[in-house]
């Protein structure tokens, strides 16, 4: 004779589903190359972006970096570092800095 307890078949539904939700997070992260870190940046739908840590000392992407401070503090509500300004603005400057190093 079994004895059926839903809220256990429910538990395990729910840790069934944040295992997957966990996974795909790894993945995410995972596709980031060594000395690299990913960045959202957007006004609106932030889009991902990764880029190379030895942009962090470059004073221009400082200066994104404190705009980031100002508006979201240590909030950021993508789950990674935002930076609220636009594409076409990050690009630029990345693609200047990239030719600088």
């Amino acid at each position: 004779m079994a004895i059926r307890l839903p809220g256990v078949t429910n538990a395990k539904n729910i840790l069934r589903r944040s295992n997957s939700f966990a996974k795909k997070a790894v993945s995410q992260f995972m596709d980031v190359p060594k000395g690299h870190l990913a960045i959202y940046v957007g006004e609106g739908q932030k889009k991902r972006f990764v880029v190379q840590v030895s942009f962090l000392n470059q004073p221009s992407f400082q200066d994104l970096l404190n705009k980031a401070e100002e508006e979201f503090g240590f909030d950021h509500p993508m789950g990674g570092l935002t930076i609220p300004c636009s594409e076409d603005i990050f690009t630029d400057l990345t693609s200047r800095l990239q030719e600088l190093l």
